[in-house]
């Protein structure tokens, strides 16, 4: 694992799970430019690594995340804006592609860090951790995501109540509107994640994949959305985990899945 505190984002393997942990703790992993293009990076090396099944997403020093760094901000042209906001985006790009990636979440994780968060497939969240949708404080709507992510959690009427008037949210309360998916107790949330990485880690990579995929196409049309299921299930038919689910529910053992 790297541990250098000049290093922007560490990265540690556990077995089939990649800890990716923002390292920024004096500003409470703040996102600068610099940590968009980092965190970018390993994101998108973890999707394209055969031996990864599965990624945790994490903040050093008892913070997730405590949004974008203001102390870097200013007004400008919007065509010089568009390339920061874009680098934003290239983050949640890549935490959208095949692979599982939970969130651990202890402490703060306002504005982009709430995005961040729930950009993710599952959050765990400790008790006292804080979330907000704090961009209206700074005179800005929203990025990284949340106009998707937030909706897709809350439902559209909600998602507007928090992005109009946004508050403080305690992790449990959270766990209450359904903002995250599992409240734990305080510094429990990185184990809570790794156990539920490693759970995905032994899943199928393939129909894991087809599920998000599935579920991001944007498809409102119901037959559509059938004959997309058709395809995948198609697909994952003719594949070595499907045949070895099959023999493993036969012989009443777990499933061994290699994502062929």
């Amino acid at each position: 694992m790297t541990t250098d505190e000049h290093t922007l984002v560490t990265v540690e393997d556990r077995d089939s799970v990649r800890v990716l942990t923002l390292n920024r703790p004096r500003v409470k992993n703040a996102i600068d430019m610099p940590l968009r293009v980092v965190l970018a990076e390993a994101v998108e090396a973890a999707m394209d690594d055969d031996s990864v099944r599965a990624i945790v997403l994490t903040g050093a020093g008892g913070a997730f995340c405590s949004g974008g760094d203001i102390s870097t901000m200013a007004r400008q042209a919007p065509e010089l804006t568009r390339p920061r906001a874009q680098a934003a985006q290239r983050v949640i790009r890549a935490l959208w592609r095949g692979k599982p990636v939970i969130a651990a979440v202890e402490g703060p994780a306002f504005g982009a860090g709430t995005a961040l968060a729930l950009a993710c497939d599952r959050v765990v969240a400790a008790r006292d951790s804080l979330f907000g949708t704090t961009f209206t404080g700074v005179g800005l709507a929203g990025d990284m995501g949340i106009f998707t992510s937030l909706p897709d959690r809350i439902g559209v009427a909600a998602a507007k109540q928090l992005l109009m008037f946004p508050r403080r949210i305690s992790g449990s309360e959270a766990g209450e509107l359904g903002l995250v998916d599992s409240v734990v107790e305080p510094g429990a949330a990185l184990d809570a994640a790794l156990a539920d990485a490693a759970a995905a880690a032994a899943g199928p990579p393939l129909a894991l994949a087809a599920i998000k995929a599935t579920l991001a196409s944007g498809i409102v049309d119901r037959d559509a959305r059938l004959d997309l299921e058709v395809e995948n299930q198609a697909v994952l038919f003719d594949t070595e985990d499907f045949a070895e689910g099959v023999q493993a529910f036969h012989a009443r053992r777990r499933p061994q899945f290699v994502g062929r």
